[in-house]
């Protein structure tokens, strides 16, 4: 649009494009909305851990993502949304770690009980050999 075609605009034309500008401006602007699933996503990790044993196998990593998952409580009640986002969601991959890694030992130590028993076997069985 030229500086004349400007020009030639009735009041009622520049008030229209000045709320026009103003509605696009404010839109751009709105605020970022409460992570409320992403809190409750993490929670439930660090609840899934929690019932996998994180606590005797991935102590660390357990209090780690609970640690975060208070921080981004408390983002979320000072309305700092983006940050309570981003600390839900290192919260709940924090959990994950700590609930797959005391899957993980778990099964070490399931294995490691299989093996003894099966020296067991082997000994029991070659003394009756003998």
């Amino acid at each position: 649009m030229s500086i004349q075609a400007i020009l030639r605009c009735t009041p009622r034309q520049v008030f229209a494009g000045a709320m026009l500008g103003a509605a696009i401006l404010l839109t751009g602007c709105a605020s970022t909305p409460p992570p409320t699933s992403q809190l409750a996503v993490a929670q439930q990790a660090v609840n899934s851990a929690d019932t996998a044993r994180s606590a005797e196998f991935a102590p660390l990593e357990l209090r780690t993502a609970r640690e975060k998952l208070l921080q981004a409580e408390q983002a979320n009640l000072e309305k700092k949304y983006d940050r309570a986002r981003y600390l839900a969601e290192q919260a709940e991959w924090d959990a994950r770690v700590a609930e797959r890694k005391a899957q993980a030992e778990k099964a070490k130590q399931g294995l490691q009980s299989a093996e003894q028993g099966t020296r067991e076997l082997r000994e029991e069985s070659l003394r009756r050999v003998q």
